[in-house]
């Protein structure tokens, strides 16, 4: 038998903590993967269109993150 714990999914603790700092880094957010640029400190990815997106980080904060991505 399962207990409440073990039905219900896990709240992602992940993206309560301090984004990566290291270059190359990979998280995802909004169903799309974001590579952290080390020299410029902002994080690179792609649109839904498949066009080249940059934020922040504290931009990614707000949007909210993952190490893995999510459905």
């Amino acid at each position: 038998m399962r207990t409440a714990m073990e039905t219900q999914p896990q709240q992602d603790a992940e993206s309560d903590s301090a984004l990566p700092t290291t270059p190359c880094s990979v998280v995802w957010s909004r169903g799309h993967a974001y590579v952290l640029e080390g020299f410029r400190a902002r994080w690179v990815g792609r649109d839904d269109r498949g066009r080249p997106h940059a934020i922040t980080g504290a931009e990614m904060q707000r949007r909210g993150w993952t190490f893995t991505r999510t459905a």
